[in-house]
């Protein structure tokens, strides 16, 4: 049987503390918190969705810091970011390769009968729940900007 993931936090809460990774402990502190948070504001245990569209959020947060570092010349915190961001991803579903996104686009422009760029939000709205937290939003709007061009 699967873990729960706030078990698995637990768990690797616990090893980092023995190893003293401070990065790891970090991650694993404020992915527990951000998802407690989430279950308080939800006011019930959150569904797997819930959960991987929190995770998600925390990712994208350090993929924006680490954007904002690079620019800033801080290597050092880019570094400790890049290490975040490999452990926020261990919690997450494998994320689709572009051609298992294209072939979700594929249908969703079928399905919505989109034919021009004007019709991209259309088509954005019907992929986007069938790859929330396994794709990158920028990804998907790449490939569905080219697939309607």
């Amino acid at each position: 049987m699967k873990m729960a993931l706030n078990e698995t936090l637990m768990e690797d809460l616990k090893t980092a503390m023995k190893a003293h990774d401070k990065i790891a402990l970090n991650v694993v502190r404020s992915l527990k918190s951000a998802l407690t948070n989430a279950k308080i504001q939800a006011g019930h245990d959150l569904s797997e969705d819930e959960e991987v569209a929190v995770l998600s959020t925390q990712l994208k947060q350090r993929k924006e810091s680490l954007e904002e570092f690079t620019k800033g010349g801080r290597q050092d915190l880019a570094d400790e970011t890049n290490q975040e961001i490999t452990i926020v991803q261990r919690y997450l579903p494998q994320p689709l390769s572009d051609e298992e996104v294209g072939a979700i686009v594929d249908e969703a422009i079928s399905s919505t009968g989109a034919t021009s760029a004007k019709q991209f939000g259309l088509v954005m709205k019907a992929v986007m729940p069938k790859v929330k937290g396994k794709a990158d939003g920028a990804v998907v709007s790449r490939l569905v900007k080219e697939k309607l061009n």
